[in-house]
């Protein structure tokens, strides 16, 4: 009994300091989620960032979500379409753990779109970049100008050299009317692994990246999705005659929504699927079991080298489609 108590006051004291620090609203309107380092869902034992969304129980066009460092000082602000799967709208920022701004953008329909303005920790200013769909529907960016951390302005009006690090990750190369040009070269120090890449008037050509076994990995396209081998029509086909199948069982769920999310493995395994929001117990330890049954994919590449991929999936019983 003596552990329960503790527990429970641990709970409550985490509740009312939610409550005070992280908006006005009540705590029931509000839905808190941990996240680790990878942004991941978790435990409030082992969590990095914490995510609030506000009035998450009400039905609106947009949320506001406000995701805090463990520290409790605020990392982002900004509104999403859904309170589930964040697909930003509208002015986001993002700021230091020291509390100062470290970017500014807006997007559309979970797409970055206009001016993204940056700057280094210290608060010195770092890069304009500029963000677009051309004539074909392809989602781009130009870097426009560019300041390295000595406060040097190395892209001026769209030319010059640029360089990026932020964490483990690092990349570099010429840029010319604002795109990547020539040879680019970076690494990524935690995942061990280095990449050379050409351009052409910012257009990828060829890349190969050089793995921690030191094997080669060619390819023409940096980031890859995981997908279904037969298609995602086929995928959707599977689930919906599944879960029909099942809910035979079942009256007045046709129509209702569900969302859960899985990870597709580096062997195109789905492994940890998990209910985001759920519409009957039964229902959705089955449609767990349907994700962990599915036959395996084509894995998600990262400049051709398979990666662990997280996949959302929202659900309409009773539909073949998402």
């Amino acid at each position: 009994m003596k552990l329960l108590v503790h527990y429970y006051f641990r709970a409550v004291c985490f509740l009312f300091l939610t409550a005070k620090v992280f908006g006005q609203a009540p705590a029931t309107e509000n839905k808190i989620t941990y996240l680790d380092a990878a942004w991941a869902e978790t435990n409030s034992e082992n969590y990095q960032y914490i995510r609030l969304v506000e009035d998450y129980y009400s039905d609106k066009k947009l949320y506001k979500v406000k995701d805090y460092y463990k520290s409790k000082t605020l990392q982002m602000i900004g509104t999403s379409s859904s309170r589930d799967n964040i697909i930003e709208e509208g002015q986001f920022i993002y700021y230091y753990e020291n509390g100062n701004k470290e970017l500014t953008v807006s997007y559309l329909n979970g797409k970055k779109t206009g001016k993204e303005f940056s700057w280094y920790e210290n608060g010195n200013v770092k890069s304009e970049i500029e963000y677009f769909e051309n004539t074909d529907g392809q989602h781009l960016f130009k870097i426009n100008n560019y300041w390295n951390p000595q406060k040097e302005q190395k892209v001026t009006n769209g030319n010059g050299d640029y360089e990026y690090s932020k964490g483990h990750f690092e990349q570099g190369g010429k840029v010319k009317n604002g795109y990547p040009d020539g040879i680019w070269k970076g690494k990524n120090i935690d995942q061990k692994y280095s990449f050379t890449e050409s351009y052409e008037n910012g257009k990828l050509v060829s890349g190969v990246s050089i793995d921690s076994l030191n094997v080669e990995h060619s390819y023409n396209v940096v980031n890859q999705g995981a997908v279904p081998k037969k298609g995602i029509e086929s995928f959707y086909t599977y689930v919906a005659r599944e879960m029909s199948t099942y809910m035979m069982n079942f009256d007045g769920f046709n129509g209702q929504k569900m969302l859960l999310s899985f990870i597709v493995a580096k062997d195109g395994s789905l492994t940890e699927p998990k209910i985001i929001r759920g519409v009957h117990p039964m229902l959705d330890e089955k449609a767990m079991k349907i994700i962990k049954k599915a036959k395996k994919w084509n894995p998600g590449l990262v400049r051709g080298m398979p990666v662990k991929f997280l996949y959302s999936l929202p659900l309409t019983l009773g539909e073949s489609k998402p």
